[in-house]
């Protein structure tokens, strides 16, 4: 067992012991056992509240032992920031999850993601379009990402699903122990045989109305892009597109009737600056790495030559496989961009996807000769 996890846990399982304060103490000490070694010493100077240095001289090791038992089943794992599995994309932003609980895949949170998201109580038209959107997004390629509530998020997650191929996945609000809304326990099997659920909670949280809106950084900060169907003018869709634009990433938004009041959170953002979208290509050529994944058959992507950043990004492989986050120092690109980039480069054969999140070159050819 790996004692350094177990540590882990019981520092993110503290009290008042959020993403940032959790760094902060990493840095500090340097290993979160250091942190608990040292617990007796620390003082509210610390910026640790009286319950937090409680548990932290005794922590709940019957829960923690519960999670790494957890994580020993198929198809269950615990990621630490630093792991190479850990999505790079997510990372990046502000307050990472020092932490993630995952079931299915987690070479899925790897790929390229877009997350859909909306009301919980849709038109007919609203859902519609969500399944719609995230069926053709999906065939393209994009991973599709959202928080399994219902309504929008459903949507999105079940048209991914229908898709020759496609992939989603689901940010939890609770432990994965469990699956809320209960309604939806169905899809998130189905989930699980083709993507991934992924929670920053521990196992045995229950959806507290707190959980969601921090949930909604996750979901934006997997993802390159946010797309918002339908929502309100005060809504938690909101708040994950406004993140996404705080982390970097693009927002979509779909304009509805002056006279639904589900259009106005998306006339708001329209306003703010998000782009129009009224076809899955506007999506596509504004993330101008997939634009040619959608505007070019299979037969001449083959043959026709790729240049610029291209010709960088695919210069930086060797023969070992490579993290996102090598190819980003490398490169000199933007996380984002890479993780695009990676997904023509893959269906054009030129690299290949391992697991734990790695890549490398499809064969010993000259990264030249690919090119021309």
């Amino acid at each position: 067992m790996d004692d350094e996890l177990r540590c882990a846990l019981a520092l993110y399982r503290a009290p008042g012991v959020g993403p940032v304060l959790f760094q902060k103490l990493i840095s500090r000490f340097g290993t979160a056992a250091a942190v608990l070694a040292t617990a007796s010493t620390l003082r509210a100077e610390d910026r640790l509240t009286a319950a937090t240095l409680t548990y932290l001289k005794g922590p709940d090791w019957v829960a923690i032992d519960a999670d790494l038992e957890w994580a020993q089943r198929p198809g269950n794992l615990i990621l630490v920031r630093g792991d190479p599995r850990y999505p790079h994309l997510l990372a990046q932003i502000s307050d990472p999850p020092p932490i993630l609980f995952v079931r299915g895949d987690p070479a899925v949170l790897g790929r390229p993601q877009l997350a859909i998201v909306g009301s919980r109580n849709p038109s007919p038209i609203g859902r519609d379009t969500a399944r719609s959107f995230a069926h053709d997004l999906a065939a393209e390629g994009l991973v599709i990402t959202s928080g399994l509530a219902h309504g929008i998020d459903g949507a999105g997650h079940e048209g991914a699903l229908d898709a020759d191929g496609g992939f989603t996945v689901a940010v939890a609000g609770t432990g994965l122990d469990q699956v809320y809304p209960a309604r939806h326990r169905d899809l998130a099997h189905r989930i699980l045989a083709r993507g991934t659920l992924v929670s920053e909670y521990p196992l045995g949280t229950p959806p507290l109305a707190t959980n969601f809106p921090r949930r909604n950084r996750i979901i934006s900060g997997l993802s390159v892009g946010t797309l918002v169907v339908e929502a309100a003018i005060h809504s938690g869709s909101l708040i994950t597109a406004r993140l996404a634009l705080e982390q970097g990433r693009e927002v979509f938004a779909i304009p509805g009737s002056i006279r639904n009041p589900l259009a106005r959170g998306c006339h708001a953002l329209l306003r703010e600056g998000a782009k129009l979208v009224e076809t899955v290509q506007d999506i596509l050529e504004e993330l101008t790495p997939l634009r040619t994944v959608a505007t070019i058959s299979a037969a001449t992507a083959s043959e026709s030559p790729l240049d610029g950043d291209y010709r960088i990004l695919l210069e930086c492989f060797s023969y070992d496989p490579l993290p996102i986050d090598a190819l980003v120092e490398q490169s000199g690109l933007t996380p984002a961009v890479v993780s695009s980039m990676l997904l023509l480069l893959e269906l054009r054969g030129l690299v290949v996807a391992q697991s734990g999140g790695l890549y490398t070159r499809a064969n010993a050819e000259s990264p030249r000769n690919l090119l021309n």
